[in-house]
């Protein structure tokens, strides 16, 4: 089966709300003020309340409260707020998946959580931006979603395999289609000329020692991946049995050794709540 496939044939997929095309097209314009750039997104008046309700939240955990669009580009800067919005958009573009292949609300609640984790530990290394690697969990596993929506039948037989092998999902994956919905994933983010950083961190997330020059950043959103499972915040339809962790990524990654995963469970947990309904538009 030719991967591509599944992407050139549906444009819908591949494509960006004009809103989000405008900002980046306005970002690459040095001359353009950060006044023009708020404009753009203040015409979507829905993603930007949502992007305003965000940055005013336990997210970033401001003192004082952000007002306007262009406020919070000066505040957080634009890169931070394009990574907000790709990740608000990302939501709101997949939801019509049937509830019989895959819960989407807990497959978010997994992403969020998994981006939540890896920005933490990311802000525990030097000379990282804590804030790319949200949007990098958030955005782990966007493969599963195109394989319910492409191929259905392939997908839920591969779900329904998972329950009696016990066998990691990517693996069964393979074994059936010839690749997996990291491949995928990162197929798609290279299609929506996402960063190298972005295509890596996903397509290698299940196997960071192969990323070619991400593999420091891949095994965060490995392990960031593990223990959102672990501390079972959502599913995106993965084997319930405990994920191995591989012993290499402690070294690849090299985190201090103070860091306490019943105190990264708790600091997560303070924001976890209230970012899963902002990015899900709870009440």
């Amino acid at each position: 089966m030719d991967i591509l496939t599944l992407l050139d044939d549906d444009s819908s997929i591949v494509s960006f709300p004009r809103v989000y095309t405008q900002f980046q097209e306005a970002m690459s314009d040095e001359n353009t003020s950060f006044s023009e750039i708020g404009d753009i997104i203040v015409y979507d008046a829905g993603l930007s309340a949502r992007l305003l309700r965000i940055v005013n939240s336990a997210f970033y955990g401001f003192p004082q409260k952000i007002e306007t669009i262009s406020h919070a580009i000066g505040v957080i800067g634009t890169r931070q707020l394009s990574d907000l919005m790709l990740s608000a958009i990302v939501i709101d573009k997949f939801k019509s998946i049937p509830e019989s292949m895959i819960n989407m609300e807990s497959f978010w609640q997994h992403s969020i959580a998994c981006g939540l984790i890896a920005r933490e530990l990311a802000s525990q290394k030097e000379n990282l931006d804590p804030e790319k690697f949200f949007t990098a969990g958030m955005l782990h596993d966007i493969g599963q979603i195109i394989l319910c929506m492409k191929l259905p039948q392939l997908s839920l037989k591969v779900l329904l395999e998972l329950q009696s092998r016990h066998e990691p999902l990517h693996e069964l994956e393979c074994e059936e289609l010839g690749f997996d919905h990291a491949e995928l994933g990162g197929k798609l983010l290279n299609k929506w000329n996402l960063s190298e950083f972005h295509v890596e961190t996903t397509t290698f997330h299940h196997e960071p020692a192969k990323a070619p020059n991400y593999s420091m950043e891949t095994s965060i959103i490995y392990l960031a991946d593990i223990l959102a499972n672990t501390m079972k915040w959502g599913c995106s339809g993965e084997s319930k049995i405990p994920s191995i962790l591989d012993a290499n990524v402690w070294e690849i990654i090299q985190l201090p050794n103070r860091i306490s995963l019943s105190e990264l469970k708790e600091k997560i947990q303070a924001s976890y709540d209230e970012t899963v309904s902002l990015f899900l538009q709870k009440a």
